[in-house]
């Protein structure tokens, strides 16, 4: 059975990662190894973020957001033990629908232009002139 690829955004405690977000890099694909999830990209997704409301007394938090291949039977345990890790605030693990998964991982990469190729391009006019400029702008751009 081929293994699916999962989007997971953890929401750490920014006082345990003490600026080190190396070390809890190192710790989260550890953790992930653990239980037979293969990292395929991970990364700080932002700063560190004030809370529209306290997660466990918590004012705010770093998201990390980490793509990784497992079979879905490994999901279980890897729950479970974020929930006993104390860096980990709170998790949400999503399935990448197949046809997504090379487009999600480039732009999780940062291949921001490769990601853009991949996916489908605008409707354009007889012109050339993409659809959504209308009016004005249409007719500045077919005047160039």
């Amino acid at each position: 059975m081929p293994a699916n690829v999962y989007e997971c955004m953890f929401i750490l405690d920014s006082a345990k990662v003490s600026g080190n977000i190396e070390a809890a890099d190192k710790q989260l694909r550890a953790l992930l190894e653990k239980n037979n999830a293969e990292v395929l990209v991970s990364r700080q997704w932002g700063d560190d973020r004030k809370f529209t409301y306290p997660i466990k007394k918590h004012k705010k938090g770093i998201y990390y957001l980490t793509y990784f291949s497992s079979e879905g039977k490994n999901l279980v345990p890897i729950e479970h033990d974020c929930a006993l890790n104390e860096m980990i605030l709170r998790m949400l693990v999503l399935k990448i629908h197949p046809k997504l998964v090379d487009t999600m991982l480039s732009l999780a990469k940062g291949e921001h232009a490769v990601a853009l190729h991949n996916m489908q391009e605008e409707p354009a006019a007889e012109d050339g002139v993409p659809v959504e400029l209308g009016g004005e702008d249409r007719r500045r751009k077919r005047d160039h």
